[in-house]
């Protein structure tokens, strides 16, 4: 199977990073002239981030329910997420579209979560998987026996 690592392995990040949740619920499902704009807005925004690393973006997955979107991303810092959130031309025609198309009709909701991630503050672990997540975002790296276990991987006492 092309891609697929066999084994277990691990992420590793150099220094702080930010993960960002962001999300597109779909509250009307039969108002599509509403939320279906929302939902292809981001397309253009995640091109214009990887088109332009010094942004501080580092990579993104995409995760779908039945009644919307989630797209898990990875930053380098806040202050860079937060610059491109209030300077990023895609980005404020998404969310002045929003605004002006959807308002507070209800029939779309869209959410965001940010984490700030100390350096080791975090641990990954992917068995028989392709390069996936915070492993794209990083560094994808074979386990070794003295980091066996996610405490051990988070650098905790047994």
């Amino acid at each position: 199977m092309a891609g697929i690592f066999p084994g277990r392995h691990t992420a590793e990040m150099e220094g702080d990073f930010v993960v960002f949740l962001i999300g597109v619920r779909i509250n009307r499902i039969w108002a599509i002239h509403k939320w279906l704009p929302v939902t292809l807005a981001m397309s253009p925004m995640l091109q214009e981030l990887y088109t332009n690393k010094e942004l501080g973006f580092l990579h993104s997955s995409f995760h779908f329910s039945w009644r919307g979107l989630t797209v898990i991303q990875y930053w380098r810092s806040f202050d860079q997420l937060e610059h491109y959130a209030r300077h990023g031309q895609k980005h404020l025609k998404a969310w002045r579209n929003f605004h002006r198309k959807v308002g507070a009709s209800g029939s779309v909701g869209i959410y965001h979560e940010t984490y700030e991630v100390r350096a080791g503050g975090y641990e990954a672990m992917y068995n028989n998987m392709p390069i996936y997540g915070l492993a794209k975002a990083g560094t994808h790296q074979p386990i070794v026996a003295s980091k066996d276990t996610a405490r051990e991987r988070l650098g905790r006492e047994q």
